[in-house]
């Protein structure tokens, strides 16, 4: 069953992201899905600051991976916009690495992309209104959505 959240600000985003960092796992791979300017690379921002990552974190558009390895959880930024076919990301090692994975347009890996990954759905850009939506697969059960800050 698909779950959503509507209206979701910049402020909502990072809070998710910050849950998502307390139970992030290395080897979890995360897909975010969304249009451009919809939120993904600010959801990926917000995981890894939220690990402690203390310097900018540039979108991996034209290197395709970033890692980030000092962290709690080492951390591969993926963008994946630049594919023509998902043969291409053999090269990457992307899953041949222990560390945790975002991946900014999953849907360019087609059928590689594991099934245990946690997909998150972004719409919404410039000034309209934001939402996320995700089914939670079994591997993620109990760790998203993370509970709401009191």
């Amino acid at each position: 069953m698909s779950r959503s959240i509507s209206d979701l600000s910049l402020a909502g985003t990072q809070a998710l992201a910050a849950g998502l960092a307390t139970v992030l796992r290395a080897g979890d791979v995360v897909a975010l899905e969304g249009d451009l300017g919809a939120g993904k690379s600010t959801f990926a921002r917000g995981v890894l600051q939220a690990l402690g990552w203390p310097g900018e974190v540039p979108s991996p558009t034209f290197t395709l991976v970033q890692p980030y390895e000092d962290l709690p959880v080492p951390v591969w930024h993926v963008d994946l916009y630049r594919l023509d076919h998902p043969s291409e990301a053999d090269a990457l090692g992307l899953f041949e690495t222990d560390a945790a994975l975002i991946i900014e347009w999953p849907q360019r890996l087609g059928p590689r992309l594991p099934q245990s990954a946690l997909r998150l759905a972004f719409s919404g850009s410039g000034d309209a209104p934001r939402s996320l939506t995700w089914d939670t697969p079994p591997a993620w059960e109990g760790r998203w959505p993370p509970p709401s800050p009191r």
